[in-house]
This record gives C-alpha cells, structure tokens and sequence, in this order.
C-alpha cells in the first residue's frame, strides 16, 4: 500500500452519526477576564491577551467533579514524586487529549471541537480553530500531516512502520488533510480501539508540534545543523536526536511545546520540577476564566518511603502516588496538626492481588493441572475471601473474582462471584477428582510421581501487604491439601520465567480493564497479548503473528480469540456488547485467574486550601490517569 497524505473535499455528512457535540458549543461564550498572573506579560506585550489566547470557540467547562467551582486563579501546589520519571504524572493529571472519558467514563471530544464517526471505519476529527500550542504556534492539522508522513512513516524513526493498532488486518488508514481545521482517517474495516485510543492514560498520540520537531528532522534541516541545535550538544545522529526530543508523554524536554495545561521549566535531572500555566490552554470556567487554576505545579524528589511521612506532615498539597492503605492511619494523626485531609478513593483493578496459573507451563504435570478447569476452580474455593479482606486489608475491601468492578456498565454479579466463595469441601471434592487424592502424613495431597503438591507462586512485589495476603493465602491453602511456597524476585526475572513458561504460578494486579465500556478494547480478558501472565505465550503468539510464542491450543481460550475478533469486526455497540459479555462469562467460569478482592481504597492527601478535589472518587490507571480523571485544571486554592 501507498503511504501517503490525500486531500479531499468533505463529504456530505447526511450519513454521520455525530458522537458527542457539546451542548454548550453553540452557546455565547462568556467575556474573557485576563488571568492575573499573566497580567504583567500582556501589558508588556509579551503576550497577547487571553481572548487572543484562547480557541474561537474553547472548551467550557461547566462540570465540576468536586462540587466546588468555577474557582478563583493563582497560587501554586506541591506534589512529592520519586524521581525524574515522575514528569510523565503531569501529561496524566492534565488529561488533554483529542477525546476523554468523563467521570462516569463516557467519551466525549476535548481538545478535539467534535469528532465525527461512520461505520466504526470512517473518522472525521475537527480541530478549534485557534488552538495554539504552548508558544502560541497555531495547532493544526499540519501537526498530524508531520506525525503521520514525518515520523510514522518514516523508516529511520519508525523502522517497524505506524504504530500497530493503526492498521486493520493489515491495512493502513487512509489518511486525509480536507483543510487545516479537518482530518479523516478511513479502514475498509471497523477499527473499534481508534478513538478508545485517543482517551488513554497513554494515549496514540495521533500529531506532534511540526514546527518544533522539524528543526531536528533530516527533511527540513540539514544533520549538521541538528547536530549543532541540539540542546547541550547532544551526541548522536538526528533520529536520535529527534527521538530524545519528542517526548509527549514523558513530559520531560522543557523546549518541547504542548498542549497540557501547565508546561515543565526545568530541565532534568533535577530535584524539584515547576511547571507553569499555559497561556494558550483551551479550557476556560463560566466566569470567563481561562484554566488551569494553579499558575504552578512543583514535583518535589523524595525517596518512596518518605512519602507519607512528608505528605502526611502538609509537604505535600495533593498527593495520591506512593501511598496506600497501610498509610492510612499515620496520615490520620497527623492530619491533626497539619490540617490536611485523607480521603479515600476506590482503586480501579479487577483484583488487588490474583494468583494466574500458568497455562503455558514447561512443566508438564502442572501444565496439566493448570490445564484442568476443576483445579482452577478448587484453588478459587480454597480462599477465604472475607478472612482476606478483614486482615489485611482492613474490611474496606470487596471479596472478587478477578473481573471487572461494579462501576462498569457491564458488570454482572455473577462475575464477581462466581466460583469465588470460600468452600473447601467441594475443592477438596475437585482437587480429588483431578487426580491428587492421596496425601502424606502432614495433610498436603501428592503428586502422581508421589512428591508434595507445593506450588510455587513467583512475584516481583515488595509490598507487605501482598507478602501478608500469600501467606494468609497458603495457610487457607493447607487446608484443601495444597501447599503453598512463595518466590520473590526482581521484575526482570519474573517477566522472563513468565513468558519462557518455568514460572508455574506468578502473583500480580488483577485486570487493568475494571471499568470497561461495551466500546472499550477487551484483550486483557483474551490471549492476545504477551502481557496476560496467565497465557503470556499465546500472547506472543497473536502479536507476534505467529513469529514466537505458541498458537493457542485450549478450546475455552481459544474461543476467546474468536469472540475478539467478533467484537473487533462489530460495528455498533451492540454487537460489541454481545461479545464481552460472552468473553466475561467464560472468563468467569473457567478461573484463567484467580482473584481475591478488589475496591481497595487509596488514601488522597488534600491540603486545607485545595478546593474542588472529589470527597469520593475513583483511582486507577486506565481509565482515568489516576486524579487526571477529574480534571485537576479545575481545582483551586482558597485565600
């Protein structure tokens, strides 16, 4: 296929079914009011005034997750981060993307004026026309022209061609600049992950700041002049140069323009990380004002273990990373005399800890038994759930399979319980009939070749809490006969033994995927990635396209793979519906994974004059970007 840019008139759009203008788009928009902070630098003429700032027709914010607001500008928060990685939590609190979830996870368009969708193949993206990059370069359309022709397509920065879920049974979009303001990107095939992708906490980014990129870019300037450009004199030839340089979403080049609402000022390595308002930022409240509300964010390094202690003491003015729910009571008592407040948010995971047989073993005695539906089920029965939940984890947890969580659309009880009750007479009556009914002397059943059936589970946590929860885990264990050895290890190794199948048990996170929508990728429920511990080398088969890994060859998992490919082929919600509802049914009843519980609380420190943080909320990675869910732009500080 011939990749290329076309240009087309628009079609007529008698056909579209528009997803989500916004109500109050054809609304007057409010007199502008110059935002204090900036007042200064528009006298001098060093910015233009906010009107001239902003989009023709801005974002309007007239939801307010926390109930407080429209707010007031000014002032700046601290967070407590761990290192210079921790730039990459700014592109997810600033939660700009083309198109976002709301709060109650619907998708709607952001930086995006409208988005426009035929058949689940055809996309029509409109841009605000206006919009300026954080310099105040227009952002236009030429900025995915450059992504696409410049970088995606271009072999030495893209040696492996566009990013995979652009391409539809391997067909490439065809992708059309209609006008600065318009792009369209057809498939012959629905391609239902493109606009979810838009919405991530790690988003497809689809455009790049051309005007920026382009100074390090061998079409538009000569390597000799990059190489003497580049900040620092970096060594390298341009792609290296230009890959060192394009970091959307680590946020940590400071010349690097965006979108997002603050912008980093310091360059790492460094110990303390400002980001500053964005002028040219295309939210504004009712009032008039222009977000964000903050003129600052400062990231301040401190070492993990310290994070309480410092966040708890009022060190920290919004803090959810690097705490937990062992925190919870420090953070109370010194709440007293620091006068922060500690909420406590649900955690977005189908399992805060679930046990994934390994189906792929090299074993061959345990790849059989994990093979074996009525062993899963047995080691799923042997767990007492609500003990669990009581003594490690405080009773604010919910006994679960591992699936998705009540918030979901798609949920069902029966997902969550599901062969997920304490009952150890009927696992000692599976693991019976699966073979291992005999037992030595201490109670543990044996083996066919006559050794104890100890199952080594393998992790890479150094959380107490997960340590606390096997152990508690293997005395249930001992009871159905099952003996339980746990084997910590560093994240290398235990990926590597995963994926090579020596691992026979491994312990992690439960589902990422906990509050999916009928339009939202099911794959982490199927094998189709290298990822899924409990199948990591069907996986690699599906996305290596059969060039390592091993082809699927259960007929429960490989049925799958078939219902991905009937949601992937779907081309309205409710065949996509149908299809995950199938997919968690079976997910439900085989036990590929094995869950404990889920609804675990996060600890928020808030300080005294942040305002407009939810009293409740929901914490996760995707969706959401942890707080980035409910738009931190619209928080402000009291006087």
């Amino acid at each position: 296929m011939k990749r290329r840019v076309f240009t087309a008139a628009m079609a007529p759009m008698t056909i579209w079914a528009a997803l989500w203008n916004p109500a109050f788009a054809a609304d007057p928009m409010p007199a502008m009011q110059e935002t204090p902070s900036l007042v200064e630098q528009v006298k001098s003429g060093a910015l233009p005034p906010v009107d001239k700032r902003i989009p023709a027709q801005p974002s309007l914010v007239t939801y307010f997750a926390g109930g407080e607001g429209p707010g007031r500008s000014g002032g700046q928060v601290n967070m407590l981060v761990t290192g210079a990685r921790d730039t990459r939590l700014m592109t997810l609190y600033g939660n700009a993307r083309l198109i976002v979830y709301d709060d109650h996870f619907k998708l709607q368009p952001d930086i995006l004026e409208s988005y426009q969708v035929k058949e689940d193949r055809d996309f029509i993206l409109k841009l605000r026309a206006g919009h300026k990059w954080s310099d105040g370069h227009p952002f236009t359309t030429e900025d995915f022209r450059y992504y696409w022709e410049d970088i995606a397509n271009n072999k030495e920065l893209s040696p492996s061609g566009p990013n995979v879920e652009l391409t539809v049974d391997g067909e490439l979009p065809k992708v059309e600049i209609i006008d600065e303001l318009t792009i369209r990107y057809t498939w012959d095939k629905p391609n239902p992950y493109f606009i979810e992708s838009q919405a991530r906490a790690a988003p497809l980014f689809l455009y790049r700041p051309a005007h920026y990129l382009k100074k390090f870019h061998s079409k538009y300037t000569p390597a000799e002049e990059i190489a003497k450009s580049a900040k620092g004199g970096q060594a390298g030839n341009w792609v290296q140069i230009h890959r060192r340089l394009d970091v959307m979403y680590n946020n940590d080049n400071p010349d690097l323009p965006t979108l997002n609402p603050w912008v980093l000022t310091t360059p790492p390595p460094a110990q303390r990380f400002v980001f500053s308002r964005n002028p040219y930022y295309y939210r504004i409240d009712a009032k008039g004002q222009q977000l964000p509300y903050f003129d600052r964010v400062i990231l301040t390094v401190a070492a993990a273990n310290l994070v309480p202690a410092k966040a708890g003491l009022g060190e920290s003015d919004l803090q959810s990373r690097y705490l937990s729910m062992r925190d919870y009571t420090f953070l109370r008592k010194s709440a007293q005399t620091s006068k922060v407040e500690v909420r406590l948010w649900e955690t977005g995971s189908g399992s805060q800890l679930a046990l994934f047989p390994n189906l792929n073993a090299n074993d061959d005695d345990w790849r059989r038994l994990n093979r074996d539906v009525r062993f899963r089920r047995a080691l799923s029965l042997g767990i007492d759930r609500d003990e669990l939940n009581e003594v490690v984890y405080i009773g604010l947890a919910k006994p679960s399979a591992n699936t998705i969580m009540q918030r979901s659309e798609l949920f069902k009880p029966e997902y969550a319980s599901k062969w997920a009750t304490y009952d150890p007479k009927l696992a000692n009556k599976l693991l019976d009939e699966v073979g291992l009914a005999k037992r030595n002397a201490q109670g543990i059943r044996l083996m066919p070749d006559g050794e104890m059936a100890t199952i080594v589970i393998e992790n890479s946590s150094e959380s107490t809490e997960e340590a606390d929860a096997l152990s508690l885990i293997a005395d249930q264990w001992k009871k159905i006969g099952i003996k339980l050895l746990v084997k910590p290890q560093t994240r290398e190794n235990f990926r590597l033994r995963t994926f090579s199948g020596e691992a026979v048990m491994t312990a992690s996170a439960g589902v990422v995927t906990a509050v999916p929508t009928a339009g939202t990728s099911p794959k982490e429920f199927v094998p189709a990635e290298q990822g899924g511990l409990q199948w990591s080398r069907w996986g690699m088969f599906v996305q290596s396209k059969g060039k390592q890994g091993e082809k699927c060859d259960m007929k429960e998992a490989c049925e799958l793979l078939d219902l991905l490919r009937e949601w992937e082929h779907s081309s309205d919600a409710a065949g996509r519906r149908k299809a995950w509802d199938k997919i968690l049914e079976i997910n439900a009843d085989e036990v590929f994974s094995i869950g404990t519980v889920n609804g675990i609380r996060q600890p928020i420190v808030v300080g005294p004059q942040v305002r407009n943080v939810p009293k409740e909320g929901y914490w996760a990675w995707d969706p959401g970007g942890y707080i980035g869910l409910y738009k931190p732009d619209t928080f402000w500080l009291s006087q």
